[in-house]
């Protein structure tokens, strides 16, 4: 199961992200756990000073707008 984690304070784009993550894992086959974190000194703590913020396994894949499908893809899934 792979940790995700929306960094962002819940505007709507960091909700579009959200969602986007649920249903390419959900077509793709992949059981995710994703958090949505929203204070703001812990996304900080990421280095992420545009939301939404995307960590995959503790690592901060994306930064700033809404992630297309394509790319949310290869954080699922391995090369």
């Amino acid at each position: 199961m792979k940790q995700i984690k929306v960094l962002g304070t819940g505007c709507r784009n960091c909700e579009t992200t959200a969602r986007l993550i649920q249903e390419v894992a959900a077509a793709c086959g992949v059981a995710i756990e994703l958090e949505k974190v929203t204070d703001m000194a812990a996304i900080l703590g990421y280095g992420v000073m545009s939301t939404p913020g995307v960590v995959v396994e503790g690592k901060v894949v994306h930064a700033g707008g809404v992630p297309d499908r394509k790319k949310i893809e290869t954080w699922l899934i391995p090369a």
